[in-house]
């Protein structure tokens, strides 16, 4: 207790782990992949892997754009992000992200919610 979600979580070897899982779902998912056709995937890998990592209070810093303006003009439906959540959710229970912290850091991304939809 009293340990920051981004240790309980396992540090940056268990956040790259799941991102890399979690991009990898992201692909395979005809409801969305499309939205990433254009991306370069190492450099969202990375982050994501910083952005998560600085959220759940590890030592990383996040460099890369806020999220309104990383998401202008993309129109993102709630589905979309539905679909995103969805495919994080499955790479969570598949490292078998306890309960707990699955929660803690699905409220932490799922505040970012209103800066990503309809942008």
């Amino acid at each position: 207790a009293g340990k920051p979600l981004y240790d309980r979580l396992g540090g940056k070897p268990a956040i790259t782990a799941v991102v890399d899982d979690f991009i990898a779902n992201v692909a395979a998912d005809g409801r969305i992949n499309r939205r990433f056709a254009g991306t370069i995937i190492p450099r969202l890998k990375s982050m994501l892997v910083d952005q998560i990592c600085e959220a759940t209070g590890g030592p990383c810093k996040y460099t890369g754009q806020n999220m309104t303006d990383a998401h202008r003009g993309m129109s993102i439906t709630d589905g979309e992000f539905t679909a995103l959540v969805e495919d994080l959710v499955k790479s969570l229970d598949k490292f078998k992200v306890p309960a707990q912290e699955k929660s803690e850091l699905l409220t932490a991304l799922g505040g970012m919610k209103p800066q990503i939809v309809g942008k």
